[in-house]
């Protein structure tokens, strides 16, 4: 059989770097193809060359067996193939129909448009209404609005980037017999996830990356998540220890909490109640968009409630900002790690002063002490393992999971008594999540209370003591991790059980 798509001798180099090495490999017709590798493997390249967003320097791609080498994504959608980004690209404000229209490149009229949504939505079980905006969508319902922008061009090669990252496990399951119905009728997929269950359970082959080069192939449903995971790292993978949890004094107090979001399409939390105690790890479980980044910003002191609604240590500090949370022992890393974690065109010892300055005393009647900050700096890099040339380096030079690993282990180097990590392994691969993972375990082993906000649920599940989730702005009582389905966590996601803690 003739493959639908035949790379060979892809090769594409930036300054300092290879990021695609004489790559090559097929995707044949009706196939769920795995693209695997750590942050920096050149997947996102590699991608890039198929869908006309990069050229590459040398080697040649075939369609169907034709020669295609995409100058731009038109003439990729043009061939038949389709993309749907791990970032969302949509507008909030505009409907459903008015969104689908601006990514194609030859949009029928409003009415028809809207016919082909319901009539593609309702055949792949991807239901949407045309006419809702899309601020008032779910997560998971805005990730259908880029799948059937996607199908309505009629592709034969889909290519979908973590395309489960914000959905509940019950949103993966439709969105899995979608993609099931979509193979049978031929279509092929390249399928790109750091969610490697996922990957046995749909994808037919793989394809592994390693520093830009195919290292291996694989069968998926032949092995487990962890030799998928190590031929990704070419190591053995150290999974993280849990320990005994024996619940110390209550560091961090929360009661109604409310906090109107200052997005208009944001959400407010209300009467959010919960302790967190020394030792703790507590896991805050959620679908994007349901009060997780309102939940941090409140705790951080980035936004401000009512002084008394949150206390540390017993001291009301809802009315404090950062700077003194942080001089109490309360500090955060946020999900954004580029704008609002770091600063991209700041170095990294610069970023390290950032929020150090104070706990690690950087600074002397207003005067940097360079020589410390930067002694900060390196200390994080060497112990946490940040691959980078140094600590001069500026933040966006570095790969995903290596800038997290900086961003978490700047605060953790800070000695925390409470530590919030909003998202703390996003787009990260195996074996820079499970070094996350266990160095916030290692924090709560020595004493400090930390606070786990996560759409991953395999990971609350590995690292939470005690765990809770967040729907519409709500925060569902604090129970214990131990002997709780993934099944019912996804439930309380979607908003099927009501659970409050104030109700």
């Amino acid at each position: 059989m003739t493959p639908l798509l035949h790379l060979s001798g892809l090769t594409k180099a930036y300054p300092g770097v290879v990021a695609n090495d004489n790559v090559g490999f097929e995707i044949a017709p009706g196939e769920v193809h795995a693209l695997l590798g750590e942050n920096g493997a050149g997947k996102s390249t590699l991608v890039k060359m198929i869908y006309g967003l990069v050229r590459p320097d040398s080697g040649e791609m075939r369609l169907h067996g034709q020669a295609f080498a995409p100058h731009e994504p038109r003439a990729a959608r043009a061939a038949g193939v389709a993309m749907v980004f791990q970032h969302f690209s949509l507008f909030e404000a505009l409907s459903v129909a008015e969104n689908i229209a601006l990514g194609m490149d030859d949009a029928p009229e409003t009415d028809a448009l809207s016919d082909e949504i319901r009539t593609v939505s309702k055949k792949y079980g991807l239901t949407l209404d045309p006419d809702r905006m899309v601020g008032d969508l779910s997560a998971g319902e805005r990730q259908r609005v880029e799948i059937v922008r996607c199908l309505l061009q009629n592709p034969k090669l889909l290519v979908m980037d973590e395309p489960t990252s914000v959905l509940t496990p019950q949103e993966v399951d439709v969105l899995f017999e979608t993609l099931r119905r979509l193979r049978d009728e031929g279509t092929s997929i390249l399928y790109i996830s750091h969610k490697l269950e996922e990957i046995r359970t749909i994808c037919d082959n793989a394809t592994i990356l390693r520093l830009g080069k195919v290292v291996g192939t694989c069968v998926p449903a032949e092995e487990t998540p962890r030799t998928m995971a190590e031929m990704m790292v070419g190591t053995e993978l150290k999974s993280p220890t849990k320990r005994p949890y024996q619940p110390g004094p209550v560091l961090l107090d929360v009661k109604n909490l409310q906090l109107p979001s200052k997005d208009p399409f944001g959400t407010s939390l209300r009467d959010v109640t919960f302790s967190l105690h020394a030792g703790e790890v507590l896991g805050v479980a959620g679908v994007a968009g349901n009060g997780q980044d309102e939940l941090l910003l409140a705790l951080s002191g980035e936004e401000l409630t009512q002084n008394a609604a949150i206390t540390l240590k017993g001291a009301a500090i809802g009315n404090k900002g950062p700077n003194h949370r942080r001089l109490q022992g309360l500090l955060a890393a946020p999900e954004e790690r580029l704008g609002h974690a770091a600063a991209p065109d700041m170095s990294l010892t610069e970023n390290a002063l950032l929020t150090g300055h104070a706990r690690q005393r950087l600074t002397n009647k207003g005067f940097v002490k360079w020589q410390a900050t930067q002694n900060f700096a390196r200390a994080i890099i060497e112990k946490f393992d940040v691959r980078t040339p140094g600590a001069s380096h500026a933040a966006k030079s570095l790969s995903g999971g290596n800038l997290q690993k900086f961003v978490i282990g700047r605060e953790i180097m800070q000695r925390p008594d409470v530590l919030v990590v909003n998202q703390p392994t996003w787009g990260v691969d195996a074996s820079a999540a499970a070094f996350i993972r266990e160095a916030l375990l290692e924090l709560a082993e020595q004493g400090a209370g930390v606070l786990v906000i996560s759409q991953d649920l395999d990971e609350l599940m590995e690292i939470s003591d005690t765990f809770a989730v967040l729907s519409e702005g709500r925060l569902s009582r604090v129970r214990s991790a131990s002997g709780v389905t993934i099944e019912e966590i996804g439930l309380l996601m979607g908003g099927t059980e009501v659970d409050h803690a104030a109700a």
